[in-house]
């Protein structure tokens, strides 16, 4: 090389973010909840094609509420390629999305565990920790993913109490109850990791009940993870933008041009979140506690 020569340096496989994913073809999506994977047009991807593991989480337990679509698949699926056994919660109607991810974890080499529950009940939340006890004997890893929302475009008035009900025990009671009952069974080394959203920080006024879950689930992960520092338990969150999956033509009134919002211009795929949930898991983190990882297309956030 001669000295002031410029050397070019071509990266393999970097793909352009913008135009990574397909942006725009989600109008006329609508579902009834819980949405099923097999009904949406594009298919989401969980990187059943793409995701390569390499150990990191080799001989882990794990516990993914939500695991049968969307995120909660794409988790589960990195989670078994890169070693891990799974159990995973779905509800009763969507046995066939978690057969689906059972496939997938199996195909890995990796056992799975489907259990079909209604996490806004205290008892299902324990009988779901003393499942995982029995396959496992321990959990490494417990992943509180889980979530319902519902538009109201009318606003506060147009809440019910029943949906607020609904909002709450799902994404909140069903994680303190998690919580709680796992504890004993989570060694030094081990970590929870729950799922917030970009709406814990920039709330849109027609999810206005699921936004302030969202928040209190990062004030949850921050003072829970102050208070098992000290017994080696990491305790962090991923906070996703706009994301295709089930609960997108389930829960709002108009898909066409979902996730044009972001900087990036398009919704994120469910396997452009599980590496997140993989890092935090791993003991690459080892050092990293109390920390929200921001996986919003751009969208600027504390």
């Amino acid at each position: 090389m001669r000295l002031g020569e410029v050397i070019v340096v071509r990266q393999e496989n970097r793909d352009d973010p913008v135009e990574r994913c397909l942006r725009s073809g989600f109008s006329g999506q609508g579902q009834a909840p819980p949405g099923l994977t097999g009904r949406m047009d594009p298919r989401p991807d969980h990187g059943e094609d793409t995701y390569r593991g390499s150990g990191r989480l080799d001989g882990c337990r794990t516990v993914i509420t939500g695991g049968d679509s969307g995120i909660g698949r794409a988790v589960a699926l990195a989670f078994a390629r890169e070693g891990a056994d799974v159990l995973f919660t779905h509800l009763p109607e969507e046995e066939e999305d978690a057969h689906e991810t059972s496939v997938l974890i199996g195909a890995a080499g990796r056992r799975a565990a489907a259990l079909s529950c209604d996490l806004r009940e205290e008892e299902e939340c324990h009988r779901v920790v003393g499942h995982a006890v029995r396959e496992f004997g321990r959990i490494d890893v417990l992943v509180n993913n889980a979530a319902y929302q519902m538009a109201q475009p009318d606003g506060l008035e147009a809440i019910s109490t029943e949906q607020f009900d609904r909002v709450l025990r799902t994404n909140l009671y069903a994680m303190f109850w998690l919580c709680r009952a796992s504890l004993p069974y989570i060694p030094a080394g081990g970590s929870i990791i729950n799922t917030t959203s970009v709406q814990a920080y920039r709330p849109s006024p027609h999810l206005l009940d699921y936004a302030m879950t969202k928040g209190a689930i990062v004030t949850f992960t921050q003072g829970l993870a102050g208070q098992l520092a000290e017994r080696g338990i990491r305790v962090n969150a991923v906070a996703p933008g706009p994301v295709w999956t089930p609960l997108i033509p389930a829960t709002l009134p108009d898909t066409a041009g979902f996730g044009k919002q972001s900087p990036l211009g398009r919704a994120a795929q469910p396997a452009e979140m599980a590496p997140a949930y993989v890092f935090l898991a791993s003991q690459e983190a080892s050092y990293i506690t109390a920390e929200i990882v921001n996986a919003t297309g751009g969208i600027p956030v504390p």
